[in-house]
């Protein structure tokens, strides 16, 4: 298998980033965005689509094959490196999942004899969840039975969020080969550090308001905003997870409230150009950037009531959809295609 050397060179360098943020309409439903970002490559990118009844093997380290997971519930979403490596997905139920990664805070337990024939992958728990669980609480229920294990130690470690239609959200993080579950009332995240410090961290933020402070008078000198969203000021503009955690809740808290879900959508996919991250920025001087147009190769959202992911590329900004809702699940067959060519798409010219 080329699992093993896929993921040490796609994960176990720079750029470790990933934001995620949640939006809910009028009526309650519930839509999820996320980027995924790697600027050192273009990563091979695959929308998956899988049907209950399908059968895939947990990796071991050294290529191995492990135990066998069967799905009871279809679901569809997008993969990076190989097909089994799903990033981020919704099931028929409309349980969300999405894997973020999470650099030298994250530690899984030891793969060993005794429990390999019940172990899963990490970059593999995504699909094993979407196929096997409806709502959270079965979630946590099938996370605490399995044993989850890094698929090469050269890799990142990764953290997940799932989120039920309802709009429940929790995070998972293994630190010290401890399962840690968070409730996710902010329905905000990003990587490193832990998620109950990037909470705290918010506490120093608590400062900042939409909208234009009005103008101040001191002694006799009068002081105006110089434009719109001065009361935003000290929002932290860098690209570290810290910063971009403060931001993504800043922007997630003073958005619109939409009527319905492809709105949300559209809104949430505006709300994600501000974490695009242009590729340089995680450079050095004297080093040169890679060959790649962006280092925030894929923007997904996820329409939980609908059953829908949408998603776009840094090779292609037109968004497509995933309409699982929409699908005929009993004659529903497995598809796993490449998104993207390794190059970038032409741009076309218009006549004028």
């Amino acid at each position: 298998m080329l699992a093993v050397a896929a993921i040490a060179v796609a994960f176990g360098q720079r750029l470790d980033a990933c934001t995620g943020i949640t939006l809910k309409t009028s009526g309650g439903c519930t839509v999820t965005a996320r980027t995924i970002e790697w600027g050192a490559s273009d990563l091979a990118k695959y929308y998956v689509a899988v049907p209950a009844g399908k059968t895939q093997y947990s990796m071991l380290p050294g290529g191995a094959q492990g135990m066998a997971f069967t799905a009871k519930y279809s679901y569809v979403g997008l993969s990076v490196e190989q097909p089994e490596f799903v990033m981020e997905g919704v099931n028929e139920k409309g349980l969300g999942a999405g894997l973020f990664y999470f650099p030298n805070y994250g530690g899984y337990e030891a793969l060993t004899d005794q429990t390999k024939s019940n172990s899963i992958s990490d970059f593999q728990l995504v699909s094993y969840i979407l196929g096997s669980c409806a709502t959270v609480d079965e979630v946590k229920d099938m996370v605490l039975s399995t044993h989850v294990h890094g698929i090469d130690p050269r890799a990142s470690t990764v953290h997940w969020r799932f989120t039920e239609q309802s709009g429940r959200q929790i995070v998972l993080e293994i630190i010290g080969g401890k399962c840690i579950f968070y409730e996710n009332e902010l329905g905000v995240l990003t990587n490193s550090p832990s998620f109950d410090w990037q909470m705290t961290n918010l506490n120093n933020y608590v400062n900042l308001a939409p909208g234009t402070v009005p103008s101040k008078t001191i002694d006799r000198l009068k002081m105006t905003s110089f434009g719109a969203g001065s009361a935003g000021l000290g929002l932290p503009g860098d690209v570290t997870p810290p910063s971009r955690f403060v931001r993504a809740a800043f922007f997630q808290s003073t958005a619109p409230v939409m009527d319905n879900t492809t709105d949300a959508a559209v809104l949430a996919f505006h709300i994600m150009n501000n974490f695009d991250i242009p590729v340089g920025i995680d450079n050095g001087e004297g080093e040169s950037p890679a060959g790649v147009q962006s280092a925030t190769q894929i923007t997904i959202v996820t329409d939980l009531s609908g059953r829908r992911v949408f998603f776009r590329t840094m090779n292609n900004s037109t968004i497509r959809c995933l309409d699982l809702g929409n699908a005929d699940l009993k004659k529903m067959k497995y598809i796993s295609e490449r998104v993207d060519p390794v190059q970038a798409e032409p741009i076309e010219n218009i006549k004028i």
